[in-house]
């Protein structure tokens, strides 16, 4: 009922020769450089233009924050403002939490 399965080898039955580090390195560079380039580079960029855009705030700049509060920049200090969002309604946000920034002696749009 049972018969022997027999099981194909080559001529000198050695065993197929495993690839080096360097070969497995090679294989793995293009996945590693389109990382870099598809997301690690651009979330850097980002992560600079809003450092930048939160350094620059200035008294009387109209903001908006994470959660959609806006207002008006009343007090800057080093690492929290004071943004007026209605009349006498004043809060102290932290700056990294802005997620715009409009300076005021920016033009309209229409």
């Amino acid at each position: 009922m049972l018969s022997p399965i027999a099981y194909a080898q080559d001529a000198a039955g050695a065993v197929a020769e495993q690839p080096s580090i360097f070969d497995s390195l090679i294989m793995f560079l293009p996945i590693i450089l389109i990382f870099w380039f598809l997301i690690l580079r651009p979330q850097n960029k980002r992560m600079k233009e809003h450092r930048a855009m939160v350094a620059g705030v200035a008294k009387g700049d109209k903001v908006v924050t994470a959660g959609g509060v806006i207002g008006t920049v009343i007090k800057v200090s080093d690492d929290d403002a004071t943004v007026e969002i209605a009349d006498g309604v004043r809060v102290k946000i932290v700056k990294t939490t802005l997620s715009s920034v409009t300076p005021k002696n920016a033009p309209k749009a229409d």
